[in-house]
């Protein structure tokens, strides 16, 4: 059955890319109105293809330009993200050669940085700060690679160094604020999802791709947590550094509440959480 299950959503998913394509491509070609809103109406679209169900908590900054820092599963956040708000991803630049889904990221309006390449380093600087300032939300992976979606690994401050971006030509230039999101994956066939099943959705070491995804495919719908914190700005946090830290802690914490499920019990209004870090680094200035 999963195998029947698995090739169906393929096959569907191939359809209704191929047909999508062309929309998507005149739009960003001729940097068309609906450029940015269509890949969310398609992203949303193949989660039901595939069966996640999303639940939101809290609100994504979608009225300016905003830096988005989410811990990283695997190939699925890329859909789950986009599926739950206007967002386009800052991602490593050899992306862009791999067949099929280089050209979706590339329909998808993704950043390509491209690490270790100091004579690129401004280019890619003013492209993130052309796109933060047209009021783009960017979504980035601090952790700088993917996990088995048990854990948050350690923030790496220099993947927000978008963050110190100056946004305006004021004596004091205004910055993009950062906004910390968890992603959760809870559930399978509306159970509990455990410690040992959470790794078949999460792409990370040496895994093959298309055997990964043949094999996530086949196993059955999944519950997934998005988690929208609040949103700060580098100038509100003290410095980079302190600002990835505290990032680091909102998502850490949302995704131990979500694994936990006790989202379920009392959605949080506040992110308290984000709040006592953000009092602590105050405490420590005043100090």
């Amino acid at each position: 059955m999963g195998t029947v299950r698995a090739a169906g959503i393929i096959v569907v998913f191939m359809a209704l890319t191929v047909l999508c394509i062309p929309f998507q491509w005149l739009a960003v070609r001729f940097n068309l109105p609906w450029r940015r809103r269509f890949p969310h109406w398609y992203h949303r679209q193949v989660c039901k293809l595939i069966g996640a169900r999303i639940t939101v908590l809290g609100e994504p900054v979608q009225d300016k330009g905003v830096l988005m820092a989410a811990n990283h599963t695997g190939w699925l956040d890329i859909p789950v993200l986009s599926a739950v708000a206007c967002v386009s991803f800052i991602a490593k630049g050899e992306i862009t050669t791999w067949p099929f889904f280089g050209l979706l990221a590339r329909l998808q309006r993704t950043v390509f940085i491209h690490r270790g390449e100091r004579a690129k380093a401004a280019e890619d600087r003013d492209q993130i700060r052309d796109r933060l300032v047209h009021g783009d939300a960017l979504v980035i992976f601090p952790e700088g690679t993917s996990n088995d979606g048990n854990r948050v690994l350690t923030f790496k401050s220099a993947l927000l160094s978008a963050a110190e971006l100056p946004l305006s030509d004021d004596a004091a230039p205004r910055h993009a604020p950062v906004q910390p999101v968890s992603v959760a994956y809870v559930g399978l066939h509306g159970m509990p999802m455990g410690r040992e099943n959470r790794p078949f959705f999460a792409w990370y070491g040496d895994m093959e791709l298309v055997p990964h995804l043949w094999e996530a495919f086949e196993l059955g719908p999944i519950d997934v947590v998005v988690e929208f914190h609040k949103p700060l700005t580098i100038d509100e946090a003290g410095g980079r550094k302190e600002l990835s830290a505290i990032a680091e802690t909102a998502v850490r914490t949302g995704l131990a509440r979500a694994l936990s499920g006790a989202h379920l019990a009392q959605p949080p209004h506040r992110d308290e959480e984000l709040e006592e870090a953000l009092a602590a680094e105050e405490t420590e200035e005043a100090a």
